[in-house]
């Protein structure tokens, strides 16, 4: 057994199929069936069960793929250290931010960072709160940033940066003149809903809770992935929606869109910065951190 053929074994368990490992790590597929199939001989029991097109580890696997992830992990942590105490900053980072982070935050923390470490390579996965946390906690992300409180005990969040939501309608909408309001009046508009995983749609939930709205009530019959398509949604009159700020100052500056504060609900909100308890950071992340809470 070495490192590589646990690295191609993990690839092969995280593709669910021996072809798009293959494609992934850049090998033929009868050289990653090779691997697998010496690991198999090493540890004398089938690691991998083919049902059709999927590939799923068998009971052994799934335990060789819990501590292969660790190995790795602590592979690239030791060269990581190596690199730090001979004064080379280098190796990998993988972050992970939902969907307005991804798309508005890491990528102008990123290029600067790039620039100052040039040899740490950069891996940004984007998702929504939920898939965020969950690759977090599967070791895939070691650094995220989400939209959304969780009360996940395996995962550990601080504040990172303020966000204030508004109500976002076109700028021929007959509140574009307005500056605020009531959340009864929202009630008779057609409003645009994130999917449930979203931390901006549960930070919505959670301030109409607070204010006393039920938000079961909010006409909301169309629902979106991603912040994009609501606000393409919202300049071709689907409906109206709440969105982060960040997200819509091109628009709103180029007079596509109006944004207004909804009369008794608080729509600010923060960022999170979100590690797992359970694995150390490594030298990259925590530089990364440092020089993204000062770049802010």
């Amino acid at each position: 057994m070495d490192l590589w053929q646990l690295n191609i074994f993990v690839a092969v368990v995280e593709n669910k199929s021996f072809s798009k490992a293959s494609e992934a790590i850049n090998l033929s597929q009868p050289t990653v069936s090779s691997h697998i199939k010496e690991l198999e001989d090493y540890f004398k029991c089938r690691l991998l069960d083919r049902l059709g097109k999927i590939t799923e580890p068998t009971k052994a696997g799934a335990i060789l793929y819990q501590y292969a992830k660790k190995i790795l992990s602590l592979k690239d942590e030791t060269e990581t250290a190596m690199y730090d105490f001979l004064g080379k900053t280098k190796g990998n980072l993988v972050l992970g931010g939902s969907t307005i982070p991804s798309g508005y935050i890491l990528p102008k923390i990123i290029g600067p960072f790039s620039k100052e470490f040039p040899d740490i390579h950069i891996e940004l996965i984007s998702g929504d709160t939920f898939q965020i946390i969950e690759e977090i906690k599967k070791g895939k992300i070691e650094v995220g940033i989400v939209g959304a409180k969780t009360d996940d005990p395996l995962i550990f969040q601080e504040e990172f940066v303020s966000d204030e939501m508004r109500l976002i309608v076109p700028a021929g909408h007959k509140w574009a003149k307005e500056t605020s309001i009531g959340f009864p009046e929202l009630l008779k508009e057609t409003f645009i809903a994130r999917e449930k995983g979203s931390g901006t749609w549960q930070s919505i939930l959670k301030s109409a809770d607070r204010a006393g709205f039920d938000p079961k009530t909010l006409k909301a019959p169309v629902t979106m992935g991603n912040t994009v398509s609501v606000i393409q949604g919202i300049i071709h009159h689907v409906g109206i929606s709440i969105l982060s700020t960040i997200a819509v100052q091109d628009d709103i500056d180029k007079g596509r869109l109006k944004a207004l504060s909804v009369e008794g609900l608080d729509l600010n909100r923060f960022f999170y910065l979100t590690t797992s308890i359970k694995r150390s950071l490594s030298p990259i992340s925590k530089k990364f951190i440092e020089f993204a809470q000062l770049a802010l």
